[in-house]
């Protein structure tokens, strides 16, 4: 039993380490492993044998359609998924293997992921005509599922802020408080029936036909940003979808893009409007974003950038403590992303902080918390010490 364990730790760190490894060169492994171990080294070894029993041969991946195939297909089937996302990340930054994105075969056998989607992003403009279709489902594959992470809980954040204040005595099957009816008649539960008959139905006020309040995204498009843009690409089409809100979302570098009309149709088609990377100049976008604002008290203005500003940085500062005073909501976010500490610059953050703005990063699981705090206007510095 010892011997085995011994076997199996000898064999992972032969695995972990490569064959350039002379503590563990003695390693046997079998078929299974040899392969694992050939997909590995085609990407950290920097060589590998084309064929796991012919030692005579090397050579990376190469650059033909069949053997990134092979070995897309070797890392999906003998690696779990997770590992998988890495493997397939570090092929990208470690080898250029953007042909990876380039070849419908090999395309449509990646496993999607936000990263995966941020390369297609980024190099959009190289996908053959064939294989654009492959990328926009992958790309799709993981907006729908942020979508299915974020869009319950966000939609309720901001229905709960706005349009459920008061209950009301109208009946409007439509405005039923479900929750409150079910919990005021439990005392009426039928056996026999085995049903609740209630006595009284409770219902929430009508909501208001008209925009109750205007949403204004204003997102970074620098390639550090990449994974902020995605999932803010599927906050604006939640809150697109929510009838109380006039929602627009803006893209910037240098210049401004209006790309509210992609995002409310379909948020696919904002990421594929987006061009990452190029300069910034964060001031013309919020001079861009203030003539959007008809009611200031009435709207949130959420600026998503690392604040590496390249243009009017005194002008920046102004153009937010106008909105601040006037009584926009203005919030800050340096992220939206599951990553750690973001980059981002340190001393323009620490200046928008004292004009009383709201500054820091979020992830999207205390996004729906952050925007119903600020729809109900009360203080956000808890999200900046967290």
């Amino acid at each position: 039993m010892e011997n085995s364990t011994n076997d199996k730790n000898t064999t992972r760190w032969r695995l972990i380490l490569g064959s350039d490894s002379c503590a563990f060169s003695n390693a046997r492994l079998t078929e299974k492993e040899s392969i694992m171990d050939a997909a590995l080294a085609a990407i950290y070894d920097g060589n590998v044998s084309q064929n796991a029993g012919n030692k005579g041969k090397h050579g990376g991946l190469g650059h033909s359609s069949p053997n990134l195939a092979k070995w897309l297909t070797d890392v999906r089937t003998f690696f779990p998924q997770d590992v998988v996302s890495v493997i397939q990340s570090d092929a990208i930054e470690r080898k250029g293997l953007t042909k990876l994105l380039f070849e419908h075969e090999t395309l449509k056998n990646v496993k999607p992921d936000i990263s995966m989607v941020g390369t297609l992003m980024a190099l959009k403009g190289q996908i053959p005509e064939k294989s654009k279709e492959t990328a926009r489902q992958l790309v799709r594959e993981v907006v729908d599922e942020i979508m299915k992470r974020m869009e319950h809980n966000l939609r309720k954040a901001v229905v709960g802020a706005l349009n459920r204040k008061a209950h009301s005595h109208i009946s409007n099957f439509a405005s039923t408080d479900w929750k409150r009816t079910i919990d005021r008649n439990l005392k009426n539960y039928n056996p026999d029936k085995k049903c609740i008959v209630p006595d009284r139905f409770y219902f929430f006020e009508r909501c208001r036909k008209q925009k109750n309040w205007t949403v204004i995204l204003d997102i970074d498009q620098s390639g550090s940003m990449c994974d902020s843009i995605i999932y803010s690409s599927v906050m604006g089409s939640i809150f697109a979808s929510i009838p109380a809100l006039d929602t627009h979302v803006v893209a910037f570098d240098t210049a401004v893009t209006d790309l509210t009309e992609l995002c409310r149709n379909d948020p696919v088609d904002m990421l594929f409007g987006v061009q990452l990377g190029g300069g910034t100049d964060i001031n013309k976008s919020v001079s861009y974003c203030q003539s959007l604002i008809v009611n200031p008290r009435k709207t949130m203005f959420i600026l998503i950038s690392d604040l590496y500003e390249g243009g009017v940085r005194q002008g920046l500062l102004r153009r937010l403590s106008e909105m601040h005073g006037e009584g926009v909501k203005v919030i800050a976010l340096l992220a939206l992303s599951d990553k750690g500490k973001p980059d981002y610059d340190v001393n323009l953050a620490k200046e928008i902080a004292k004009l009383g703005i709201a500054c820091f990063a979020c992830t999207p699981d205390r996004l729906p918390e952050l925007v119903e705090a600020a729809l109900k206007g009360f203080d956000l510095s808890r999200f900046e010490k967290n």
